[in-house]
């Protein structure tokens, strides 16, 4: 049967309930996937095989242009949703695209009401959006995590694509830098205006915030640069599992050499501590080891210190508990309240803080500087 319209491989959300409705008359049932499936590759075709043999239908539902670029940045899809259709719906495997425009598929979750959900062992089931994953408990689907094909992703292509260049296409490489911020974002623009001035020689190639109408979004758009937001839950004191890949996801797109925290209130976990391990940098406001944690700046005019500073270091596990890459010294005043002094800590942190970037070669991104 097709389920797409004349010269289309796209199918309505409709079709697809209909398709649904029909198999489990017959007590078969339906599996769904979805995803980009930008550039296929192998891994896509193998997994798609893998997902299809779950039941006796398989339903890929596709980003549209639009969501795709929402959460991979302006530079994609590479190819358009009809393209992508098109060869999806080649594949012995798929019976049926259907296009969906938000950014997550809930909507289709609950109207297609899978009997399967399959995905792939990037995710775990912790770490599936929780909207999403709220939707399939509600419709009764069965989550099925399939185990991925090594080395085979759309990031890896475009890389490997890049590096394909000939000699005389490639120019010097610039330090590929990924910026996470909670705040203001005034760390930020001292790297932006570092960039800018070409003091330092990089490219910002991704920001990310957990407020979305953070100072730091609302300064990486007007630099029209790729700024995404990252749902971070309800609870203020947790960083769920799939925030914490979809962070990670985003760095990976962006091919980032560096990951920068610069005033990002959550605690970075896996998997973005191993992906970037060695190559993730924090600045905190004081002399490390001194005054870990939170409050820092308060904590040192409480103890009676006569100077403190700010830190930039490798983050670790351990909460600033990774090795210093370099520290300005800022001197306590009598009668510094903690604003006070922290504006004075900034303004040294501008300055550290480029300047650790612009000793990182992209040469040696495995090494620390």
């Amino acid at each position: 049967m097709d389920f797409g319209a004349p010269h289309s491989a796209i199918s309505s959300p409709a079709q697809v309930t209909l398709l649904r409705e029909d198999l489990d008359r017959q007590g078969k049932r339906l599996v769904f996937t979805n995803g980009c499936f930008d550039l296929l590759h192998a891994g896509h075709v193998r997994y798609l095989a893998e997902a299809r043999a779950l039941g006796d239908a398989l339903v890929v539902a596709l980003n549209s242009d639009a969501s795709v670029r929402e959460l991979k940045g302006p530079s994609r899809p590479v190819n358009t949703e009809e393209d992508r259709a098109e060869i999806l719906k080649a594949l012995r495997s798929v019976d049926a695209v259907c296009v969906f425009h938000q950014p997550r598929v809930t909507g289709l979750i609950e109207q297609i009401r899978p009997h399967i959900y399959a995905k792939g062992g990037d995710y775990t089931i912790a770490s599936l959006n929780p909207e999403e994953r709220g939707a399939l408990e509600a419709v009764g689907a069965r989550i099925e995590i399939l185990a991925l094909v090594p080395g085979r992703s759309t990031t890896a292509t475009i890389k490997r694509m890049g590096e394909a260049r000939g000699p005389e296409e490639k120019t010097a490489p610039k330090l590929r830098i990924g910026v996470l911020g909670s705040g203001e974002g005034s760390n930020f623009q001292a790297i932006l205006e570092a960039v800018q001035g070409g003091g330092l020689q990089a490219e910002i190639t991704c920001v990310i915030s957990d407020h979305g109408e953070s100072g730091i979004m609302k300064a990486a758009q007007a630099a029209g640069l790729p700024a995404f937001f990252v749902d971070p839950g309800p609870n203020p004191l947790r960083f769920p599992d799939s925030a914490q890949k979809e962070v990670c996801e985003h760095l990976k797109r962006a091919s980032v050499d560096m990951v920068v925290l610069a005033g990002f209130m959550r605690v970075l976990r896996e998997p973005t501590l191993s992906e970037f391990a060695d190559r993730i940098i924090n600045v905190h406001p004081s002399l490390l080891p001194k005054f870990k944690g939170s409050n820092a700046v308060q904590r040192a005019i409480d103890a009676g210190e006569l100077e403190t500073g700010a830190t930039v270091h490798l983050v670790t596990a351990e909460v600033d508990g990774g090795r210093i890459l370099g520290q300005a010294v800022v001197p306590i005043h009598i009668g510094d309240t903690p604003a006070v002094l922290h504006e004075r800590i900034k303004r040294e942190e501008h300055k550290l803080l480029p300047r650790i970037l612009s000793e990182w070669k992209p040469s040696s991104m495995a090494t620390c500087p």
